[in-house]
């Protein structure tokens, strides 16, 4: 008889399970406070219980630990000058989605080199986001393979779908049980039905295959995720950061019996992938909230050391530290000007 399956497959590596991982790097009680209280600050805010904007600000991705751990204590450190109107999480991505073929982030291949070591990429994924909680700081992440978030979802305060993966069943029902408040992206394409498809979607209980924390496939139920919002991140020929669109956006959330909440991406379509630009959408948002939009409750920067990004050269020790090997980001010191602008600009009544 002829073989049938895995034609494709050249080898299969096992994987060290969920609850190995954390057995060996476990949840710290400071870790946990952070966690917990940056989801109930978070749902607070969609509700509109708490006024202040929410921030979700770091590196497009993360791909050097020492330069993560750096940008996380500059960021702390502002953070309590601006944590009276500003709720700022580090954004911590570990996963890139592709458009075609590409590195696709530090739990995949950590080493930059297609070794795909995808073991200690989970397990320096986890570490880190132990020290980034530890010290204060909540982050943030894109959710983008439906295993990881077994991995690491406790260590994470809010969590996105990015544009390409909105639409997938999969992740609407992945959603539906992830423990965090999390926000989908309108698609590549600029639609926003999608996005709050996916809302409506993700806020109902749902059946689907899985891994359990023993790494066992199993049959995972959930309650549904009512902690969801739609993030305005422009599209491949326009952006949609401007009060018109905020409005428009507010209203079909309306229609589809939601309470408006909107976080505008101040990077990719809406600034033309140019990273300077990222300022100018960062104003007008802020014009936008202070005008009466309510619905607007916070934005995403990406922002590293350095401004710009790099290609990764083949001799490694050619990386250029602190900065991008992925999206342009924002300098250090255009981010810290950025976000005292944003506290400075957006007033709290009472």
């Amino acid at each position: 008889m002829k073989k049938t399956s895995d034609l494709r497959i050249r080898f299969v590596d096992p994987l060290i399970s969920p609850q190995e991982l954390k057995k060996k790097i476990p949840l710290t009680d400071d870790s946990a406070a952070t966690v917990v209280e940056s989801r109930e600050v978070i749902k607070r805010i969609l509700a509109r219980q708490d006024e202040r904007l929410l921030a979700v600000v770091g590196p497009c991705s993360i791909h050097d630990y020492e330069a993560a751990i750096d940008y996380a204590r500059r960021l702390h450190a502002l953070n309590e000058r601006v944590k009276e109107r500003i709720f700022i999480l580090m954004r911590v991505y570990f996963e890139k989605p592709r458009t075609t073929i590409g590195w696709r982030g530090m739990i995949i291949d950590p080493h930059l080199d297609g070794s795909y070591k995808i073991s200690e990429g989970l397990t320096l994924a986890r570490q880190l986001l132990l020290e980034i909680t530890g010290m204060g700081l909540p982050a943030a992440t894109e959710m983008l393979d439906p295993i990881v978030p077994q991995y690491v979802d406790d260590l994470i305060g809010w969590a996105a779908i990015g544009a390409r993966t909105t639409e997938s069943q999969t992740h609407r029902n992945m959603v539906s049980g992830l423990s965090m408040p999390v926000g989908f992206k309108n698609g590549t394409d600029g639609n926003l039905q999608i996005a709050i498809d996916a809302m409506a979607s993700a806020r109902h209980p749902h059946h689907f295959i899985g891994i359990d924390q023993e790494g066992k496939t199993s049959v995972l139920g959930t309650t549904g995720n009512t902690d969801t919002h739609i993030i305005l991140r422009g599209s491949r020929t326009a952006s949609n950061y401007r009060k018109p669109e905020i409005v428009y956006t507010g209203e079909l959330l309306k229609e589809a019996g939601f309470l408006p909440a909107i976080v505008v991406d101040c990077s990719h379509g809406n600034s033309e992938k140019r990273s300077e630009r990222q300022g100018e959408v960062l104003h007008s948002l802020l014009e936008s909230r202070a005008s009466g939009c309510r619905e607007v409750i916070g934005f995403m920067m990406e922002s590293n050391l350095f401004g710009g990004r790099q290609d990764i050269p083949r001799d490694l020790s050619r990386l250029k530290y602190g900065v991008s090997i992925t999206d342009p980001c924002l300098s250090w010191e255009q981010t810290e000007q950025l976000l005292l602008y944003a506290y400075e600009q957006h007033e709290i009544e009472g």
